[in-house]
C-alpha cells in the first residue's frame, strides 16, 4: 500500500541518503519535499534538496524553501560535519528544476489540505517549518496520520552531552510539535547510532553498478572523516534515511510509548528530549499522557537491505 509522504529537511549527507530511499521505494508516494535551515544555511538545504532529486530523476516532486532560522534562538549549523556545502565529498549536477514560489511553510499546510487522505510527515532536521504549520493552521493534525521524525535521544545527544542537533537547532519548534494533538514517532540517535554502515561496506554501495550507489559511496567517504576523529567510529550512522526506513517497513525500529516533553530553559539542558520511559510522570499528580513511540533499536541488517535494495533500482 502507498503512503502519501511529505518531508521536511536541511540536506546533510544523511538526508540526502533519506530522499534517495523515499524517493524510489514504491510504498511512498512522494508529494512534497520542503527545505530549513540546520545543517547549513537555508538555501544550501535548498539547493541540496533540488540536487539530490534531481540526481534521483524525480523533478517531478514540488520543493519549497521555508523557514531561514529557528523561532527564538539564534541560528547553529553544523558545517563541520557536513562540510561546507552540506554535501562535501562529491559533485552533484547542478539542478534540473526549481522551487516553487510557495513558501514551506505555506506548501506544508496547502498538500495536507488539498487531499481528504491522511499524509504521513517525515520532518529530518529542524522542526521550525512544521511548528509553524500547526501554529499557522491548527486544525492540520487532522490531515496528518502521522509525524515520523529524526531528533532527540533518551540519553546522549550529539551537539551537547544531552541534546540531538535537529531538537538543539530549534528546541522550541519542536516543544510545540510534540505538544501537538497527533501521532508521533521519535527516531532518535539511541537506534540511528546502532545503524553505522562500516567504511568495510562502502564497496558494496560502489557495487550497485549506478551512479547513485557511487554518489552514495562518496557521501560517507567524506562522512566518515568526522565521525572518525569524534567518536573513533569505522562507519558512519545514516540517522536520517531510518525515520524514513521506518515509514517504508513499520517495524524496523523497536519503539516504546512514553512522554516526551522539550526543554526549552537556557541551560545546560537545553534543547534535551525530556523522555519518561519509567513512567514517572504519570504516577504524580501532575500527570502527563505519553504523546510519542520513542525509538530504542534499529534492525540494522534488515536496514542495510532495504537501502540497498531501493538505491540498486536506479
Amino acid at each position: 500500500m502507498t503512503e502519501r509522504v511529505l518531508i521536511d529537511c536541511d540536506p546533510g549527507h544523511d538526508d540526502a541518503v533519506a530522499l534517495l530511499l523515499a524517493a524510489q521505494a514504491d510504498e511512498i508516494d512522494l508529494v512534497s519535499v520542503t527545505t530549513v535551515a540546520g545543517n547549513g544555511s537555508l538555501e544550501r538545504s535548498t539547493e541540496n534538496a533540488l540536487k539530490v532529486l534531481t540526481l534521483a530523476g524525480r523533478t517531478d516532486i514540488p520543493v519549497a524553501a521555508g523557514m531561514d532560522r529557528p523561532l527564538l534562538r539564534e541560528p547553529v549549523t553544523a558545517s563541520e560535519v557536513h562540510g561546507e556545502t552540506g554535501l562535501d565529498g562529491t559533485e552533484l549536477d547542478d539542478p534540473a528544476f526549481e522551487t516553487e514560489d510557495t513558501h514551506g511553510v505555506d506548501q506544508l499546510i496547502e498538500t495536507l489540505r488539498a487531499s481528504d487522505e491522511q499524509a504521513t510527515l517525515v520532518p529530518i532536521g529542524p522542526l521550525t517549518n512544521v511548528a509553524m504549520a500547526l501554529r499557522k493552521a491548527p486544525d492540520l493534525t487532522e490531515s496528518i496520520e502521522r509525524i515520523v521524525l529524526m531528533g532527540g535521544a533518551l540519553a546522549e545527544g550529539n551537539v551537547t552531552p544531552v541534546a540531538e542537533f535537529n531538537v538543539y537547532a530549534d528546541p522550541e519548534a519542536a516543544s510545540i510539535v510534540f505538544q501537538a494533538d497527533v501521532e508521533i514517532t521519535m527516531v532518535g540517535l539511541d537506534a540511528t547510532r546502532q545503524a553505522r554502515y562500516g567504511a568495510d561496506r562502502f564497496d558494496e554501495m560502489r557495487s550497485l553498478s549506478n551512479r547513485v550507489g557511487d554518489i552514495v559511496a562518496e557521501l560517507f567517504e567524506f562522512y566518515l572523516e568526522f565521525h572518525a576523529d569524534a567518536y573513533g567510529w569505522d562507519g558512519v550512522p545514516i540517522h536520517d534515511a531510518c525515520a524514513v526506513a521506518e515509514v517504508i517497513e513499520p517495524g524496523i525500529v523497536e519503539s516504546q510509548r512514553m512522554r516526551v516533553d522539550v526543554e526549552v530553559s537556557k541551560s545546560h539542558s537545553y534543547g534535551q528530549t525530556v523522555c519518561d520511559r519509567q513512567g514517572s510522570w504519570t504516577r504524580t499528580d501532575h500527570a502527563d499522557d505519553p504523546n510519542a513511540d520513542v525509538a530504542l533499536s534499529v534492525d540494522k541488517e534488515r536496514f542495510f537491505d532495504l537501502l540497498l535494495s531501493e538505491l540498486g533500482r536506479y
